[in-house]
């Protein structure tokens, strides 16, 4: 979140767009939104049971190095979790823009048996090479947060991350590292391990583990879950055209007085490198996102997910650039801004997985302003933060910058547009490596490329 409420609006000649519109995409349906007011009974779970045949370990890819191919293997293997059943992949398939929640239905993840449900909406794995780690950044008088794994930032690599979920008692619920590294042993590529990581790698469980990390995060910056070849990454290389809504939509997204999501989710229209346009920047928001009752924690009125500031992590200590007069509490309750890459293939989103439908979280940043009682109940106040956190939710910027009598920041079409834009984010499916096609002959097709 930014520290102080002036930016200069000359952002938008840059043409490295940014926005903050859609952050942190997650899951409850608008109707039950409008009863969050007030302290409500809580909901029975509704999840389903894990998958009795989740995915088999793949076969070997003939175009990765043997260590993204064990870690494609230890990426999909099922017998990694206690009980078996469960791998990375039930949270994290392409099918599902790479943030499932393994049956879930109420927004958060289940864990390896229906009694485990988590706190948090899975978070994609995908283009997660471009991740910073954990830092302060510091420019002019604003001061952000930034990048960092899991919503909270609190994992440095994404090799530390990827073990994360293994020892997580609701998620894989392995009673230690050491059972882990005991079931790699048992696997059927443990020879590929050995072969990678020396013949007694096993015989130190402590330094398999490691490697196991290593593997996982070799996978996930394969082109398996970064192709960049969704229909904006044609579009931006001249390939492709965009019909008018898809068209308008992206106007409506980059437009600093109207959705001004660019501001934060970063893009580059006037680049053909589609890597300059990662929509996030990678920074931690609180943006007011109602609670989500069918949470288990969330039926302790008493609990908040803080993110940065906990309960999943201590909060961190504040670095040498930050100003003095600048205190970790300005950060509690935001969380990381999650790339737009693939959202529209999402089933929950925002880190409480509060929102299940891609235009109710267009319309949340539409309208918060405008028609609080329709998000937070017939108080109209924001419910997922304590009192005294409440003013850390951003409020500098189009479109919370907005006032109530100036009515939603855009129209029912216009939102209509904005969602056919972001689903022109969602990649491919992957196919073998062909010929690629040439661009549009005598067709301006990207109006920002000269």
């Amino acid at each position: 979140m930014k520290v102080t409420k002036q930016r200069s609006e000359s952002l938008f000649s840059t043409l490295r767009i940014f926005c903050l519109g859609l952050s942190l995409l997650g899951g409850l349906s608008v109707s039950q939104a409008q009863n969050l007011g007030q302290q409500q009974p809580q909901p029975r779970p509704q999840v389903q049971p894990p998958p009795q045949n989740a995915l088999a370990p793949a076969a070997s890819q003939p175009n990765f190095t043997r260590l993204e191919n064990l870690g494609s293997q230890i990426f999909r293997d099922p017998a990694l979790s206690e009980p078996r059943g469960t791998s990375c992949n039930n949270c994290h398939s392409a099918g599902s823009g790479f943030a499932s929640n393994n049956g879930s239905r109420i927004g958060v993840a289940q864990g390896s048996t229906p009694q485990s449900i988590g706190g948090r909406n899975a978070m994609s794995n995908a283009y997660t090479s471009f991740i910073p780690k954990f830092q302060f950044r510091v420019t002019g008088e604003d001061v952000d947060p930034v990048g960092g794994f899991f919503w909270d930032g609190r994992a440095d690599t994404a090799e530390l991350q990827a073990l994360g979920p293994f020892l997580n008692s609701l998620e894989m619920n392995n009673k230690d590292a050491a059972s882990v590294v005991r079931k790699i042993a048992a696997s059927p590529y443990a020879q590929m391990f050995k072969d990678e990581f020396g013949s007694q790698v096993f015989s130190n469980p402590t330094l398999a583990f490691q490697k196991i990390g290593v593997a996982i995060a070799a996978f996930e910056r394969t082109s398996s879950l970064q192709p960049f070849n969704s229909k904006y990454d044609q579009f931006i290389q001249g390939k492709v055209k965009f019909n008018p809504q898809e068209a308008n939509g992206m106007k409506m997204f980059m437009d600093v007085n109207k959705g001004n999501c660019a501001s934060c989710h970063l893009m580059n229209p006037n680049s053909s490198k589609p890597s300059d346009s990662l929509f996030t920047d990678f920074a931690f928001y609180a943006t007011g996102i109602p609670r989500n009752m069918a949470i288990p924690r969330n039926a302790n009125p008493s609990f908040f997910d803080l993110g940065l500031c906990g309960p999943d992590r201590s909060k961190p200590a504040l670095t040498n650039n930050v100003p003095a007069n600048i205190s970790i509490e300005k950060f509690c309750g935001t969380f990381r801004m999650a790339s737009l890459r693939n959202t529209a293939e999402r089933k929950a989103w925002m880190h409480n997985g509060f929102f299940k439908d891609l235009r109710d979280v267009v319309s949340f940043y539409a309208t918060r302003n405008s028609d609080p009682k329709r998000w937070y109940g017939p108080k109209g106040i924001a419910n997922d933060l304590p009192i005294a956190y409440v003013g850390n939710i951003i409020n500098d910027r189009v479109p919370f910058n907005r006032p109530a009598s100036a009515g939603p920041a855009l129209t029912e079409r216009e939102i209509d547009d904005v969602v056919a834009f972001l689903k022109t984010l969602s990649d491919a499916p992957t196919q073998p490596p062909g010929p690629t096609p040439p661009p549009l002959v005598g067709v301006r097709n990207n109006p920002f490329v000269n």
